[in-house]
């Protein structure tokens, strides 16, 4: 008899824990379907709710999609989707002095590539990648080129495609990669030298550690030279921290940095006291780090050691920093966008003045672009393309058009 009820009891703990799962999933898929909502108002809103994207962006799970992320990210660096730039012509690359570096560097990124991809598809965009940053170079004179910036862009190029990667790319190289684009190392120096303070100020004991085995901060340049897409295997989990460092503080990767070595605390703490110990152990970032805990934790030392406050220093007073000087004026302008609707209405009519230049409705021959639109895709993301491509018709069929044309 107690045999029976033992069964029974065993029974109906086990049908509760699949209950539990089973409702666990739908609150899940019941918040994910929140957010989404919750995000489609806010690009829809005018002025578009961009306080809104940011919080989504950094809040739990991020973005969501690649889907919604290509309507967002040009939303969070204030990028209208129906002004992209020209597709590069065959003479970006004749006599650009990065030519022969970035070739290089492209070449050596092949592992930055979705995995099975075809030789040939991968091909396609290498060059597009060449392109994108020879293009954004060329347009920018004042920015230099640093081995590590193929690789945001690269993550960038995946995303969204060719024109709308050169957007992206000349906002975030005037903005928040400005300090990495010197002709010098001074201005990255000085970025760098803001992850010990943070230490300093949370962990004294991990700091003292460092600093005697005379670490420094080279161990983490990096990951911040290539918002940590050089050193992350996974793809998810880079356009992850994206979502992140897009919506946030230029100087976010710092704080992240921060939070993994104060995660890993317990294993610096047990190395041999030595720059070499620490360092190798430091260099090489586990595959299973809990990134929306250290999401969550670099926004934390953010709140607590906000960078007005480390600048004090006097290590970093000596540096005025363009990426954080400009950064208050940008996160403003962000605020004033409109609303894709608008924005399109607005391009309709420069099209119908006697000056317009571009065409704002589809032209001859659409279908075509779209078919174009649909293998760039699938070069990119492979069998999941067709259901993007639906995707971002619903959303912006235009923009679509304008990505591959």
């Amino acid at each position: 008899m107690s045999g029976r009820r033992s069964r029974r009891n065993s029974l109906t703990a086990a049908g509760n824990g699949s209950s539990g799962g089973r409702r666990g999933g739908a609150e899940i898929e019941s918040k994910k379907k929140q957010k989404q909502l919750v995000i489609h108002q806010a690009v829809n809103a005018d002025p578009v709710d961009v306080k809104t994207l940011r919080q989504c962006a950094v809040s739990e799970g991020g973005l969501l999609s690649d889907e919604i992320r290509r309507k967002v990210w040009p939303k969070l660096l204030n990028v209208n989707v129906y002004t992209l730039p020209s597709k590069p012509g065959k003479g970006i690359r004749e006599g650009h002095k990065d030519y022969s570096q970035v070739v290089m560097d492209v070449q050596r990124s092949l592992r930055r590539f979705p995995s099975g991809m075809r030789a040939d598809q991968r091909a396609v965009l290498q060059e597009q990648l060449i392109n994108v940053i020879l293009y954004v170079l060329q347009r920018n004179k004042q920015l230099h080129y640093y081995q590590g910036f193929h690789d945001i862009v690269v993550t960038i190029l995946l995303m969204v495609g060719e024109r709308m990667a050169i957007a992206l790319m000349e906002i975030l190289s005037s903005h928040h990669l400005r300090d990495f684009m010197d002709p010098t190392m001074d201005s990255t120096k000085h970025i760098l030298n803001y992850l010990m303070p943070i230490l300093e100020e949370v962990k004294p004991d991990l700091h003292d550690f460092m600093h005697r085995a005379e670490l420094g901060t080279i161990f983490a340049l990096s990951w911040l030279i290539t918002w940590y897409g050089h050193v992350l295997s996974e793809f998810r989990h880079t356009v992850r921290l994206y979502d992140f460092f897009l919506a946030s503080h230029p100087l976010m990767p710092v704080y992240l940095a921060a939070a993994i070595v104060l995660h890993r605390e317990q294993e610096v703490l047990q190395c041999e006291c030595d720059m070499a110990s620490v360092h190798q152990l430091l260099s090489h970032i586990p595959a299973d780090l809990p990134y929306e805990r250290l999401i969550v934790s670099a926004g934390e030392l953010y709140s607590r050691c906000p960078p007005s406050q480390l600048a004090r220093q006097a290590a970093l007073q000596l540096h005025k920093s363009v990426t954080i000087s400009t950064f208050q004026d940008f996160q403003q302008a962000t605020c004033r966008q409109r609303p894709d609707a608008v924005l399109w209405q607005q391009s309709k009519a420069r099209a119908r003045s006697p000056h317009g230049l571009a065409k704002a409705t589809a032209p001859a021959g659409a279908n075509q672009l779209v078919k174009m639109a649909v293998w760039g895709l699938t070069a990119t993301l492979g069998a999941a393309a067709f259901a993007v491509v639906n995707t971002a018709m619903e959303w912006a069929p235009e923009f679509v058009l304008q990505l591959f044309p």
